[in-house]
């Protein structure tokens, strides 16, 4: 999902094209990433731990269902997804996925499951397992974007699982620019396609506005007839502005929101548009969608640390 954080006043436009306004190891998992941060049972971890509690349904797939069915009982879809916990062996992380293509068989259609590959070590034959549980019901199996050295490998086991199971999709950070060459790979592919912010930095400098990065792969993918289309995004004008252009250019989009964000003014804006939406819901380990070092450079990142400290609190 979009760990990035939302800039509500940034300029954005649309003309004749895009505007160019938006110019298992030990240690703790931070915005999904893995860093180590004292013993496992440090007070700074423990707080941090606290902190990122709001944003997983729970620790255990009991907690995940209870969240898809409340977000089934108002028409929305879920995407779920097992967060491994530092010491889980790749094959319990399988295992863990296929359990959730049996929770979904319960949901609204159009459910699916998200993946990371690196959390069952780019493993085929243990995605085989997942592919063949998610093919009796012909379940989206979605791989999640990770940092930047995991991508090509990701898309090497893409590229295998599409010959034995199609229903597939992606994810696309708008910061990183090799994205727009990804994207050609997944519309050739007729992949789903999901576009993020983007958590991690690209390497050697691959960088570019998170926001007009969005902004280009949406106009690129539309002109090229993407499959399906979502944006993972809480920010409400760069959200607005995306479905307002694609919603007579593709032939299917949606919203896709984290569990854990405020989410009713994208929500608005979704039914305002007539667009689908669905929620992000993991379960299993903890992580913060934003990474604490960066908060020397983006010092609202330590007020956000500190308004989830006090909602994991008071969820304690």
């Amino acid at each position: 999902m979009d760990p990035g954080l939302d800039n509500g006043r940034a300029a954005v436009c649309f003309g004749l094209g895009i505007s160019q306004q938006f110019s298992r190891t030990r240690g703790l998992l931070v915005g999904r990433r893995q860093i180590r941060m004292g013993t496992a049972t440090s007070p700074l971890q423990r707080l941090i731990q606290r902190a990122a509690s709001p944003y997983t349904a729970g620790p255990t797939i009991a907690s995940a269902r209870a969240v898809c069915d409340r977000l089934a009982s108002l028409g929305i879809a879920s995407a779920v997804c097992y967060w491994n916990r530092p010491n889980d062996s790749p094959l319990f992380t399988t295992q863990c996925y296929v359990a959730l293509l049996g929770l979904i068989r319960g949901l609204p259609p159009h459910s699916y499951l998200s993946v990371k590959a690196p959390a069952f070590n780019f493993n085929l034959d243990l995605l085989w397992q997942v592919l063949d549980q998610a093919r009796l019901t012909n379940t989206t199996v979605h791989f999640d974007a990770m940092s930047p050295e995991t991508v090509d490998r990701t898309f090497t086991l893409i590229e295998e699982a599409r010959r034995i199971y199609p229903n597939l999709g992606c994810t696309l950070p708008g910061r990183w620019r090799r994205s727009l060459g990804d994207a050609d790979r997944a519309l050739e592919w007729n992949l789903r396609i999901r576009l993020v912010k983007g958590e991690w930095p690209g390497p050697n400098g691959d960088e570019t506005d998170p926001n007009e990065g969005i902004l280009q792969l949406v106009e690129r993918l539309a002109v090229k007839g993407a499959r399906h289309l979502a944006i993972a995004t809480h920010n409400r004008k760069l959200g607005r502005t995306c479905f307002e252009y694609l919603k007579n250019r593709v032939a299917s989009c949606e919203l896709e929101l984290l569990y854990g964000y405020p989410w009713r003014p994208l929500l608005k804006i979704a039914r305002e548009l007539a667009i689908p939406t669905r929620v992000y819901v993991p379960y299993g380990g903890t992580g913060l969608p934003y990474r604490l070092k960066e908060a020397a450079r983006r010092p609202a990142i330590l007020t956000w640390f500190l308004r989830d400290l006090l909602r994991g609190s008071a969820g304690a």
